[in-house]
């Protein structure tokens, strides 16, 4: 009977080692991974000692302050991450049985939406499912939607319309994209703006692989204007750069409503409608799947309908 009880034991004993050394090489320190683990440094020391003696090799260089992997811990943490995630996995599933959702949600996001819409929707989340722990990874709508594809995270809130089919998507809601520049520019006396009217204007562009990039360069060609006409004087990954350029005249830019309504509140920038004019989908995708888990397809309904709820109060403001 105890040989029975044994293996499990073990299996347990070595998770708690895997966490260990999954969080010494993330952060490449013993005091740092106690720190995050809640745990003393000798303790963090032991358990690695106890790993590295079950495989009867070292993991771990030490050196200069600073935790490096050996070829074998490169091995290791590869599978520690896979063993890790399906334990997070693991309770998700197992929460699914009672009525409270639990476990780990890796959420993709494009710049815009993580900083002006990701906010209030995870706080109205977190206090109905309090044991879920939101993961959040920021980057353009392009690579959200290609890291969806591919299952590297959970689901994804982007501002193009996917058409992967890899990929099931649902429309929550538009947001209006506008013309912003500082207070004063030429075009800033304008009630609204064709492609034409632009041309002529410096233009602060976002990264390759950016939703409002995409639709701003469709704007121009549907106009029969070609993207290599355009007067370019910037192109950045950062909102927040972009804001700060159009806000010093060096030129406009292109944003969503939803993204420079502090700045125009407190009259940094001007904002004037495109004509016609031009709006950013806001999509919720997850990965097609018939054995999805109850807690994404949970956190995609509240997405989409919190999503809704903040288009509605934003047009009704303005």
């Amino acid at each position: 009977m105890s040989g029975l009880l044994h293996p499990p034991n073990e299996a347990i004993v070595a998770d708690r080692r895997l966490q260990v050394f999954h969080a010494v090489a993330k952060y490449g320190s013993f005091t740092r991974a106690a720190e995050h683990l809640f745990m003393t440094q000798p303790a963090v020391t032991f358990q690695i000692k106890q790993l590295e003696e079950h495989f009867d090799t070292r993991l771990l260089e030490r050196g200069h302050g600073k935790v490096s992997l050996t070829p074998a811990g490169e091995i290791v943490l590869a599978y520690a991450e896979r063993i890790l995630d399906l334990s997070d996995e693991l309770e998700s599933r197992v929460s699914e049985l009672t009525d409270e959702l639990a476990g780990a949600l890796t959420i993709g996001t494009s710049t815009t939406i993580a900083a002006y819409w990701l906010p209030r929707l995870l706080e109205s989340f977190k206090r109905k499912y309090p044991r879920v722990i939101p993961r959040v990874v920021v980057g353009n709508s392009q690579l959200t939607e290609d890291r969806v594809a591919s299952r590297e995270i959970d689901l994804g809130l982007i501002e193009i319309v996917s058409d992967q089919p890899a990929i099931e998507r649902r429309t929550a809601a538009r947001d209006e994209l506008l013309v912003i520049c500082q207070p004063g520019h030429p075009l800033s006396k304008y009630a609204s703006l064709t492609a034409e009217k632009l041309l002529e204007h410096p233009f602060i562009t976002r990264d390759s692989g950016n939703a409002i990039r995409e639709l701003a360069e469709s704007f121009f060609e549907s106009a029969g204007i070609d993207v290599e006409q355009l007067r370019i004087c910037a192109e950045l990954g950062s909102l927040a750069t972009v804001k700060y350029l159009a806000s010093q005249g060096l030129g406009f830019a292109i944003a969503s409503r939803a993204a420079i309504q502090r700045d125009i509140g407190e009259g940094r920038l001007v904002a004037i409608p495109l004509e016609p004019k031009l709006y950013t989908p806001l999509e919720v995708i997850v990965p097609k799947d018939k054995f999805r888990s109850r807690l994404i397809t949970v956190f995609a309904d509240h997405a989409a309908e919190q999503l809704a709820g903040m288009a509605t109060e934003g047009s009704e403001d303005n």
